[in-house]
């Protein structure tokens, strides 16, 4: 590496505790920010063509015209500083103008397919991305809601790994300006960032990114404890300072003794990795060895080792405290060498030993794969380093319930990892505490299904025997052997586990059925009920959808090796048996509010009951249908047709009584008046209602009801009004739409 790629690489190196670039000051200039963004590109990509960006910044600032922020700032400000935290990955252009875009289709009238005519169809997909991850909504303790958003996160991931990197920069500014958001929005926001994005960040080696939303999300999280730690840190700055100062010129002058050319600074760990240490480690401040680091980058890997065994003739190393991430890097691909030393004064710190390559990549991570250089990373390696993406994706084959798949997800990808070898030197990471049983359903399924016994380091071990980082494990297979229960209670991974149960669901069905459907008839006995009346197949139609499963024995099945529970099955058919109950209740409180009769095969309320003339008819309130709409009859006792919306929330109740429906139609030649609500949702203004009414009035339409409210910048107005039938209700609609502002509008169920 020439000196000039050297000068290229950011060291971000700190003297003291992390220098928060998190919380603004002072507003700044969106034009400002704008020559400051273009000025890094030009840096990293001098020759680079920025057309594209340009128009894209003014096509932004136009369409977030006149949108503040919660801070009171231009909202243009924020697409412009993700497009500076994209800069200093040094991203292609592509993502740069995708990331200038991202909340124009979201926030504003723009469409995909705009973009696309304007950008291409790239710019497109990347934008489309992070609109569809910005509309997840992380929902900690509802389950189903998180499996569901994080396989789309790890689909839209697998398309383009460039959205959650857009995604990760628009999470870091947001989380730099957190404080403009009420407390409750600051813990949902920093929770999210700490269990989902701050993981990904780390798992794709970015930790430039990771580090800081570690930091910021514990800054909202626990405000009391993050301020007690940086209140006990700053107390002593002054003299790690000093001490940092003096090892770095000591390393310095016997690094360039041995001949090696290097760069070497000094860093403070950051608020939440100390944090985290005294937690897991349950130590207190004064017994964290590492708080601070010493950084040694050389040029090649060879260098690293001398001047590994240079800091070793200085100081001394303390046991068990040296790692090598170069011949065994993170899954993330971090390489270094780690070396715990006493220090003058018996101080301990850490040194780290790196090449400049390794630095870029422990820096910028998979992010490295689009910077603008020679020798850029090809389609096979990018892949190589994605490979777990595609493993995570691929738990939901095997995990039985939603449950087990998000916490497949957070234990087997989102934890800390011990690093094995296979026989053949393969290095496998596997969460910490794992298993020789965990390490061979890592290899296949099949190794995991025939294990016999297993060796580590040459030595026959037990299977419940916690794998440690260099271990050399090796699995002896056999044909006949066979999964045990007690396996479940032995294996630390998800993976493992949902593999073994993959295993017994197989092999032991009809046993599994029959136990399965002793123990769920026993659950309803419980709670006063008789299986048979429970196992209607309208019933079991959800359950057999939600768990991915064919029939009723398929459920049993699952209950008989363990996949779900007694509990999951019978609330959810319980919930169907009340559900039909209610809709027989319902049928009868129709039937006795049916009233007005009709002598003909045309109703004074405009609807034909075929075959039936002297039917009396009337309007059902619950969904107030209009001429145009599709309408459904359904058969009182003794009170003639009720006219439903074929779309009616109430018909899916009744529809199970399929005898009691009858084909009507609207009359042609009718002409009425009929009442309809619908619910408009705007942004906050002067004169929005009057526009409103306004539009009422001018087609001359009179408003019967109106109840319009304000929750913080949000206006819902809910209007009744009549309209002749549902083609005038498309093109009211459809006017108010076109209002300033108004961002929906929906008809609703009287």
């Amino acid at each position: 590496m020439d000196n000039s790629e050297k000068k290229n690489v950011e060291l971000n190196i700190d003297n003291g505790e992390l220098k928060t670039s998190m919380i603004p000051e002072d507003f700044t200039d969106p034009q400002i920010l704008y020559d400051k963004l273009i000025s890094m590109i030009k840096k990293y990509h001098p020759s680079g063509d920025i057309s594209q960006i340009e128009k894209a910044y003014k096509i932004a600032y136009k369409a977030h015209d006149g949108q503040l922020r919660k801070s009171g700032e231009p909202y243009i400000i924020h697409p412009v500083c993700v497009c500076i935290i994209l800069a200093e990955l040094e991203l292609d252009k592509e993502t740069i103008v995708a990331g200038m875009l991202h909340d124009v289709v979201e926030d504003t009238v723009m469409t995909s397919e705009e973009i696309a005519a304007e950008f291409g169809d790239e710019v497109a997909l990347l934008v489309d991305g992070v609109t569809k991850l910005t509309q997840l909504n992380y929902v900690a303790d509802k389950v189903e809601v998180q499996a569901e958003n994080l396989r789309k996160m790890f689909l839209a991931m697998a398309k383009d790994i460039r959205v959650i990197l857009i995604k990760l920069a628009d999470r870091l500014h947001n989380q730099r300006t957190m404080q403009y958001q009420t407390p409750e929005k600051q813990k949902e926001k920093s929770r999210e960032t700490l269990d989902i994005y701050a993981p990904i960040a780390d798992r794709l080696g970015i930790s430039k990114v990771k580090v800081e939303l570690d930091d910021l999300a514990f800054r909202y999280l626990e405000p009391e404890v993050y301020n007690n730690l940086v209140a006990r840190l700053d107390k002593g700055r002054v003299r790690r300072e000093e001490f940092i100062k003096q090892i770095v010129a000591e390393v310095d002058k016997h690094i360039k003794a041995a001949g090696i050319e290097a760069t070497i600074d000094g860093r403070a760990k950051h608020y939440f990795s100390i944090y985290k240490k005294m937690i897991t480690q349950n130590k207190k401040l004064e017994q964290i060895y590492d708080l601070f680091a010493v950084r040694i980058i050389v040029d090649t890997e060879r260098d690293c080792y001398t001047a590994l065994g240079v800091i070793h003739e200085i100081y001394k190393p303390i046991p068990g405290h040296f790692k090598d991430y170069i011949a065994m890097p993170k899954p993330n691909n971090y390489q270094s060498l780690h070396t715990t030393l006493i220090g003058p004064q018996g101080q301990p710190f850490e040194i780290q030993i790196r090449t400049y390559e390794m630095h870029r990549t422990s820096e910028y991570g998979i992010a490295a794969h689009w910077m603008y250089k020679e020798g850029r990373a090809n389609q096979d390696e990018l892949d190589s380093k994605l490979a777990w993406l595609r493993e995570a994706l691929e738990l939901e084959n095997y995990a039985d319930t939603t449950k087990e798949f998000v916490e497949s997800i957070r234990k087997d990808f989102f934890s800390d990892y011990v690093y094995v070898l296979t026989p053949r030197g393969q290095i496998i990471d596997l969460v910490t505490g794992s298993t020789p049983l965990d390490f061979a359903y890592r290899i296949h399924s099949n190794v995991g299904n025939h294990v016999q016994h297993a060796k580590v380091n040459g030595a026959i071990v037990r299977l419940d025997y916690k794998l440690k980082n260099n271990d050399v494990c090796e699995i002896v297979t056999a044909p006949n052997a066979t999964p045990s229960r007690d396996w479940l209670k032995i294996v630390k991974t998800q993976q493992a586990k949902a593999k073994i149960r993959q295993w017994f669901k197989k092999a032991n069905r009809e046993e599994n059925i029959i136990r399965g459907k002793e123990m769920l008839s026993e659950a309803a006995k419980r709670q006063g009920r008789q299986l048979g009346e429970l196992t209607k197949k309208s019933y079991y139609d959800d359950l057999l959808k939600r768990f991915n499963m064919n029939d009723i024995e398929d459920i049993y099945a699952a209950i008989g090796y363990g996949g779900i529970t007694t509990g999951q099955v019978l609330h959810k058919l319980i919930e169907q048996y009340r559900k039909e109950e209610k809709a027989n209740q319902l049928a009868a409180k129709l039937e006795q509010k049916e009233e007005q009769r009709v002598q003909n095969a045309v109703s004074h309320h405009g609807v034909v009951v075929k075959g039936e003339p002297n039917m009396a008819v009337r309007f059902a309130h619950c969904c107030s249908p209009l001429p145009g709409d599709k309408i459904v009859g359904y058969i009182t006792r003794g009170r003639g047709v009720s006219i439903h919306r074929a779309d009616c929330p109430n018909m899916t109740d009744l529809m199970l009584d399929k005898e009691r429906l009858i084909d009507v139609e609207w009359a042609s030649t009718e002409k009425a008046s009929y009442p309809v609500t619908i619910h408009i949702v705007a942004g906050e203004r002067p004169g929005l209602l009057m526009e409103i009414s306004q539009l009422l009035m001018n087609l001359n339409i009179s408003i019967l009801a109106m109840n319009a409210k304000t929750t913080e910048d949000i206006v819902t107005v809910q209007l009744t009004f009549n309209v002749s039938g549902a083609a005038q209700l498309d093109s009211i609609m459809k006017g108010m739409r076109k209002i300033r502002t108004v961002n929906d509008v929906y008809r609703i169920n009287a």
